[in-house]
């Protein structure tokens, strides 16, 4: 049982994490409605531009699973503050590439570097808090997550017509430093109370993530986070090519149709988070992938402009109901190794962002509609499945068959 204190550093550390997250999706999502103007600049084809999104958020996956475990190993403090550090020295480096190589390089080294630290933050919620009450300091981290990436999408694109992408990248890492100080205090003066070391073997490694894909609840949870990152990202990624090629949009403009996306989740996401506690996932997980759905099925319409800006709303809706809800159970699921539990839960997300956003773009040489059809069709499918597969969500008395 907490003391008093005890519950204000936990409740500080909460918020100072949340910062530190809401940056590092701010430079994730303000890439891709950059895409047409950079293909203008390095005069390339959108899907060849496209690549630095995938070259990012792939490598960002798998180096989840590595400090995943040396957070375990040399506590979570460390890794945070150092991997937060390469984040800040590489944005910065990623404003003065000269072609495409070299922007792709920059962007899969920050990828690497930029990992550690939102699986930490939400490691660190699983231990610190339990599972009646995760689902507040979840919508947290997670409204972190959508307030990043709702500034980042719409004031990135907005930004970039009047300072250009090359200061646009630079600001960003400006305000990774004071995020890293910030961070640096915090732990300074909070010390490892909360930030537990765990002693690891390999065979306590190997036997860990095993024991994640036992059971049938956990081989559902994480294949249901790869598959809802595959659709979110696969959409989300070329809205700024969707509003170029049904609009005739660009620039600020983009910045100015897409600035809904992600205010649900950073304006919704504590309130979410305490409906979540109070009703169960069983049954808003599957509304969320419907919502999602929905989504894609209106884009995939002849709409006007209004309609397609209500549509991305929904599409971010969709994404907090869903996202957050399988990291609760994933928190439980892991209980006794967080450290891996979340990195296996970050890698296999930011693994589906990749995919998504890859498969998305060959889907386009079938066309734009037809590829939001497809994506929309999948994701209603499994909106119908997991009726039946969460439906063990409620409560944890009523999980013991899972």
């Amino acid at each position: 049982m907490m003391n008093s204190l005890q519950t204000k550093k936990r409740e500080y550390l909460l918020y100072v994490l949340s910062a530190a997250t809401f940056i590092i999706f701010f430079q994730l999502y303000m890439v891709a409605p950059l895409l047409p103007s950079l293909s203008v600049f390095f005069n390339v084809s959108e899907q060849t531009i496209g690549l630095i999104v995938p070259a990012y958020l792939i490598p960002y996956g798998i180096s989840t699973l590595f400090y995943g475990l040396l957070a375990d190993k040399i506590g979570t403090k460390k890794v945070v503050l150092s991997s937060l550090f390469v984040f800040v020295v590489l944005t910065a480096l990623t404003s003065f590439s000269q072609s495409v190589p070299q922007l792709i390089t920059w962007r899969l080294l920050t990828g690497i570097g930029a990992s550690g630290v939102v699986p930490m933050a939400l490691a660190w919620t699983g231990r610190s808090y339990s599972y009646e009450e995760r689902g507040r300091p979840l919508g947290w981290i997670f409204g972190a997550m959508a307030g990043g990436g709702a500034f980042g999408a719409s004031a990135g694109v907005i930004l970039e017509s009047y300072i250009g992408w090359r200061m646009l990248f630079l600001g960003v890492s400006i305000l990774g430093v004071l995020t890293w100080t910030i961070l640096w205090l915090a732990f300074r003066n909070l010390g490892d109370v909360l930030m537990e070391k765990q002693k690891l073997t390999l065979t306590k490694v190997l036997n860990g993530y095993k024991a994640l894909f036992s059971g049938r609840r956990g081989k559902i949870a994480y294949t249901y986070v790869l598959l809802n990152g595959i659709f979110h990202a696969g959409v989300f990624t070329w809205l700024g090519l969707y509003f170029e090629e049904s609009f005739g949009l660009s620039g600020a403009s983009i910045g100015f149709a897409i600035i809904g996306y992600g205010f649900p989740g950073f304006i919704l996401g504590p309130f979410i988070g305490k409906l979540v506690d109070k009703k169960g996932r069983n049954k808003l997980l599957p509304i969320g992938l419907a919502i999602s759905a929905l989504s894609a099925i209106i884009l995939s319409f002849n709409i006007p402009l209004y309609v397609a800006t209500i549509a991305l709303v929904l599409l971010s809706l969709g994404y907090d109901l869903t996202q957050p809800l399988l990291a609760g159970i994933i928190t439980e699921i892991g209980k006794e190794r967080t450290g891996q539990a979340m990195s296996l839960n970050v890698f296999m997300l930011f693994i589906g962002f990749g995919l998504g956003s890859y498969l998305f773009g060959l889907a386009l040489q079938l066309s734009l509609l037809q590829a939001l059809t497809i994506f929309s069709v999948v994701q209603a499918t499994l909106s119908i499945m997991a009726i039946a597969l969460f439906r063990g969500e409620m409560k944890i008395k009523s999980l013991s068959k899972y």
